[in-house]
């Protein structure tokens, strides 16, 4: 019987630059099933599989669920009925981000197989989509091992079913993991196109941006592993020799500069708008070839099924589009106070005066100026505007004697003491305790939000890509590797790129490891980075340790790597109502933990790698289980 190959022509990627057939990825659903000797001598239907293994690629966040894997680690809280376990629960299981899709693995395998033995497409067709599947395959293996540590690697599939014991394969060791993704990305990247304006489609940037970040992963689990000895296995499945840790960062470094020297292609730091919050917001949805900044992306083209609902779930409440959907993920406040102010410090929001008493602002925007651009770039705060829309964040009114007047909903009007005429006593955005779909911490998202017209209705969605691999991360990366290889030099002329495009405008002249933690945290948040980058840095187990936070925490200590963050917190704004004192009608800010918060992250030894399930360990008794589990 004829071995047949079922080739999705899914809404997967939108390339530019590509072949005229390419560029029709996001316009054609149907599904047919093609003899596999058919499909491999068409390179138009090999692309089509090709783009059904785009298509399923693992991300740690995605846009496709529109919110909820964004709202976890403190960095945000979840304003909706029914996510309220995101800050109830006091940890995480086992279980949690763990991924064994050995399927998608040998459907990898035999493509390469498949196109490998094709004997019709021409040299240059099969050697680009032999890279593509290459690199599509390390990528796999490196959200595995971030996920699991060792795993078996397996680079072969027969075309026949096999007998399941000869099937069965160890764990490799973690650094045999990582090994394995940084020399695939040497061997492919020469066979990838260097082409700046190819996002949808592996080119020889994505396949360094990879090496780079698997690199630096495995460096720091190396150097960092050291201070949690018990999260090891004797045969090194879970667990990298310090030893190798300068290897590795030297990798990485070397893999970064190539991107940076320009001879992966014209990759630059997005500078598209003069006002830098805007720019830095635009990094993610600005689409046109003047974005040079994104490396490797997941595309989405409005019209087609390929679309996602990010903006509908999560534009705020007064400027959403239609219905009820917004304002489900909002930023917290501790996320908000690490940004630092554009001297080069941290501090918390100025909220009260050296004796504990209320600062009164005219505007709400003045408690956030003068801090890193990012911020805005990142989140809406009160006295924003979003689509030309006003935002209406207030929780109501302080009265003098220090009580507050409000209600739960900004339709119930209510008289101010001493007068007659109701008025609105909060507003229309929140925020408000458990009051869904409106802020409950005083801000919204902004990072991913699409400004275009209809990208908050359910029919139309948006387009705006989630951006796998970007410039940015590359000069953190090497300014990481750096530092850690001694090169102070070297490493600050990357990080101070990154800081001078969102404001910071006096280089940092010293560097330390806190330094690095804080850049990544402004710069990547919500970009699937946060949990990596607490586990590569042994750090998880000690920000997120199960304590209760008081205000006293959420303002101390910021812009320290081991700053405590288990709970979410929010900023609210009054109104000051005091007729004839001169504050009267001014702003204050109180720091407020919604009432819905009610457990503390806790992040157990055990959580360093996900569990291997107990049916894929009976099933392979080769596999050894997790350590602290």
């Amino acid at each position: 019987m004829k071995t047949r190959y079922k080739a999705i022509m899914v809404a997967a990627l939108l390339t530019t630059g590509a072949c005229k057939k390419d560029s029709e990825f996001l316009d054609v659903p149907p599904k047919q099933v093609i003899p596999t000797e058919t499909l491999f001598s068409d390179p138009v239907l090999v692309l089509s599989a090709l783009a059904n293994l785009y298509s399923r690629q693992l991300d740690f966040s995605s846009l496709d669920d529109g919110w909820a894997t964004f709202v976890d680690f403190s960095e945000a809280f979840p304003s909706e009925n029914g996510s309220s376990f995101f800050v109830q629960r006091s940890g995480w299981g086992y279980g949690e981000w763990g991924n064994w899709d050995y399927t998608y693995i040998r459907e990898l395998n035999l493509f390469i197989q498949r196109a490998s033995a094709s004997t019709k497409l021409s040299d240059a067709d099969k050697s680009r989509f032999l890279a593509e599947a290459r690199f599509l395959r390390a990528n796999f293996y490196f959200e595995l091992v971030k996920r699991m540590g060792g795993v078996p690697l397996v680079t072969e599939a027969s075309e026949q079913i096999q007998d399941p014991l000869t099937l069965q394969k160890p764990r490799a060791k973690e650094s045999e993991v990582y090994d394995f993704i940084i020399s695939e990305a040497e061997a492919i990247k020469d066979a990838l196109p260097t082409n700046a304006d190819e996002k949808g489609r592996a080119t020889k940037g994505a396949a360094l941006a990879m090496e780079t970040r698997a690199a630096l992963y495995a460096g720091s689990i190396a150097k960092y592993g050291t201070t949690t000895p018990q999260v090891t296995l004797p045969g090194n499945e879970v667990g990298i020799p310090s030893t190798l840790a300068n290897d590795y960062y030297t990798k990485a470094l070397a893999a970064a500069q190539q991107i940076i020297s320009g001879s992966a292609g014209a990759y630059a730091l997005y500078q598209g708008q003069t006002n830098l919050s805007e720019n830095f917001a635009a990094i993610f949805y600005d689409k046109s070839t003047k974005n040079k900044e994104s490396i490797f992306i997941e595309d989405f083209k409005i019209g087609t099924q390929k679309k996602h609902s990010f903006t509908v779930n999560d534009q705020p409440y007064s400027s959403r589009e239609e219905g009820s959907d917004a304002g489900r993920l909002n930023p917290s406040l501790n996320l908000v106070e690490a940004f630092e102010k554009l001297d080069n410090t941290y501090a918390p929001l100025a909220t009260t005066d050296g004796s504990g008493n209320p600062i009164y602002y005219t505007d709400q925007k003045d408690i956030f100026a003068g801090r890193d651009a990012r911020l805005a770039g990142t989140v809406i705060t009160p006295g924003s505007t979003f689509k030309a829309q006003p935002l209406d964040i207030w929780a109501g009114y302080q009265l003098a004697d220090g009580s507050v007047f409000s209600s739960n909903d900004a339709s119930i009007l209510r008289a101010l003491p001493g007068t007659t005429a109701s008025v609105q006593v909060i507003g229309n955005d929140g925020p408000a305790n458990s009051k869904e779909l409106r802020t409950q911490t005083g801000f919204y998202i902004r990072k991913y939000l699409d400004p275009s017209t209809g990208s908050g209705r359910r029919g139309t969605g948006s387009d705006v890509p989630f951006i796998r691999y970007r410039y940015a991360e590359v000069l953190l990366n090497a300014c990481e590797a750096a530092f850690e290889l001694g090169n102070n030099g070297l490493a600050l002329t990357y990080i101070n790129q990154v800081r001078s495009r969102a404001g910071l405008t006096t280089p940092l002249t010293e560097l330390s490891f806190d330094r690095i933690v804080h850049e990544r945290r402004v710069e990547l948040v919500f970009e699937g980075h946060t949990l990596y980058d607490m586990k590569r840095w042994r750090l998880a187990h000690i920000v997120w340790d199960g304590t209760q936070m008081t205000v006293a925490d959420l303002k101390s200590n910021i812009g320290s790597a081991k700053k405590r963050n288990t709970q979410p917190y929010g900023l609210w704004p009054y109104k000051y109502y005091n007729p004839g004192n001169p504050n009267n009608g001014k702003w204050l800010f109180k720091e407020v933990r919604p009432s819905l918060v009610t457990g503390a992250n806790t992040f157990r030894l055990g959580n360093y790698y996900s569990q291997i399930s107990n049916d894929i360990l009976s099933a392979n008794p080769k596999l050894v289980k997790q350590p602290n589990q």
